[in-house]
């Protein structure tokens, strides 16, 4: 599902922790009406500590706080913060929260990365609030201002109404909030629209990546630290390659939270190369961006390219056509690329026997994941 195109945006890349956190917080402690918050990874530590002090010093003011969390991606969050998050004003509910249901069910996992300031700004990207975003994973951001911004409240709307969620706080709150929806006169031409996916049912991500791979006319660059494509998608990318698209791959390399993942996907390398597809593995930390570039567009936000992203996971994007903002995202990866390690088809099929092991083990297990829809 998507919303539609709406102009007079303004988009601001915000690459890594250093530039996005930053303005996060200066955000939040500028808010005077209301606070949207909606992650899947939560964990006690520096970052959660900062966040929890910042959100309840606005709830203190007066502002309704409301904070989405995953009940998986939150099992890390100590109850003493939990409970400092209620005492202090902050509205706090889980996503699905486990349970004795299926396996699938559980699965499914809310792993959407937003935070709304006001109705009037707000931020997506791929950053969670562990200590791992303060120096040890390469993330981006992208700040928003315009139209758009409306689009993202009625998306965290409708999951904090939801039957799935459960936690404390009025459940219309959302409904009464204002939200500034006049374009932005300097930005005429920057459009922007949000487009989320909701599990197998809900693919659209999957088919907007699909359709700007197949018009690509000059390049497409993909950025994910969890790359295990489905074959329609690998096979749209060779022959995107095949025509003449430059077609590129910034993926993580031996710094990686989930190796195994990384494994799962490197089984894919060698026909890919073969093609014509350029693949680059990222040295210097774990890179834990979602960022493509399609010729005139791109997307920021928290969708990975592997199965438990497009099969059980809610996820959200950013989507952006604007010469100005693509140029931005355009020299980010150009800086990325020159800090990887390019993998070349003539050293990869000469790669060892332990990890051809590894690409046919954790293939095999990514595999039987998938048929557990």
């Amino acid at each position: 599902m998507h919303g539609v195109w709406k102009d007079g945006n303004h988009f601001a890349l915000l690459p890594e922790a250093a530039r996005f956190l930053p303005a996060m917080f200066e955000a939040v402690g500028a808010a005077r009406e209301s606070i949207m918050i909606e992650l899947y990874l939560m964990e006690s530590g520096r970052l959660a500590s900062a966040m929890i002090e910042a959100l309840c010093k606005a709830a203190g003011r007066g502002v309704t706080v409301m904070l989405m969390l995953d009940d998986y991606g939150a099992m890390g969050l100590a109850d003493e913060d939990r409970r400092r998050l209620e005492v202090g004003g902050v509205a706090l509910r889980f996503f699905n929260p486990l349970g004795f249901h299926s396996l699938a069910r559980n699965l499914s996992r809310d792993h959407r990365k937003l935070l709304v300031v006001d109705g009037r700004i707000a931020f997506t990207g791929g950053f969670g609030a562990v200590d791992e975003f303060l120096d040890a994973w390469y993330e981006v951001a992208v700040r928003i201002e315009g139209p758009v911004v409306a689009d993202w409240v009625r998306l965290f709307s409708r999951l904090w109404d939801s039957s799935l969620t459960r936690g404390h706080g009025d459940p219309a709150l959302v409904r009464h909030l204002r939200l500034a929806v006049s374009p932005l006169a300097d930005y005429r031409g920057m459009r922007g629209r949000v487009v989320w996916g909701q599990g197998y049912r809900y693919q659209a991500i999957r088919h907007s990546l699909q359709y700007r791979v197949s018009s690509a006319e000059k390049r497409i660059w993909i950025c994910t630290p969890y790359f295990v494509p489905t074959l329609d998608l690998r096979r749209r990318l060779a022959r995107a390659a095949r025509r003449g698209v430059d077609v590129r791959l910034l993926l993580p390399g031996e710094h990686h939270d989930h190796p195994g993942v990384r494994y799962a996907g490197q089984r894919f390398y060698g026909r890919l190369l073969r093609a014509g597809v350029r693949i680059f593995e990222f040295q210097p930390t774990f890179i834990h961006a979602k960022c493509t570039l399609a010729d005139n567009w791109a997307s920021v936000g928290s969708c990975n390219f592997d199965h438990w992203s497009l099969h059980w996971n809610l996820e959200a994007n950013q989507e952006v056509e604007d010469g100005r903002f693509t140029d931005e995202v355009s020299e980010l990866f150009s800086r990325n690329f020159a800090a990887s390690r390019e993998i070349h088809y003539s050293a990869w099929s000469r790669r060892s026997r332990l990890q051809r092991l590894r690409e046919w083990l954790f293939g095999s297990l990514d595999g039987l994941l998938t048929r557990l829809r």
